[in-house]
């Protein structure tokens, strides 16, 4: 890969950015990490709402992640801002509230760069990725699993269409 090859920025979206979507970026970062792609991509995460803002990801979400290996801690809360939609090549919707919410704010020429997360993992026969906070400890675990099958199925797609080697 060239120095001057563009980056991959991608952004993964939830309601609160304290779950689902913070750790999905931890997921996909270790994906990254593991195959050495780190370097090739930008990723983050934000929510549609702004009631968490600043806020460390759920003590639950980083509880569940850790015992997989993943680090949350670090990760801090914001909102989805209108700039994102031009700045990230993928804006991944963990549901369909948060898709609607998206589709609803963003411009007409950056539409096509939204989807749902969960489409790259249809063999999971689901669209959205369930918010485990009202949930118990199991909802974090089935999120883990989630996002896992769709991180592996966004870098085959990301592998198959070229954009990465």
């Amino acid at each position: 890969m060239g120095l001057d090859m563009e980056k991959i920025k991608v952004l993964f979206v939830c309601m609160g950015n304290i779950c689902r979507s913070p750790t999905a970026e931890g997921v996909f970062a270790k994906h990254l990490k593991e195959q050495n792609l780190a370097a090739n991509f930008v990723i983050d995460s934000a929510g549609t709402h702004a009631s968490h803002l600043g806020e460390p990801p759920d003590s639950r979400a980083q509880h569940a992640a850790l015992v997989r290996d993943i680090e949350l801690k670090h990760l801090r809360a914001r909102k989805v801002v209108m700039g994102d939609f031009e700045d990230f090549d993928f804006v991944l919707a963990m549901d369909d509230d948060n898709y609607a919410v998206l589709m609803a704010a963003c411009p007409e020429k950056y539409k096509d760069k939204i989807s749902y997360f969960l489409d790259y993992a249809p063999h999971l026969g689901e669209r959205e990725v369930p918010d485990p906070y009202y949930g118990g400890k199991y909802g974090f675990e089935r999120v883990l699993d989630l996002v896992d099958a769709a991180s592996v199925g966004f870098l085959s797609m990301l592998q198959q269409t070229g954009r990465i080697s």
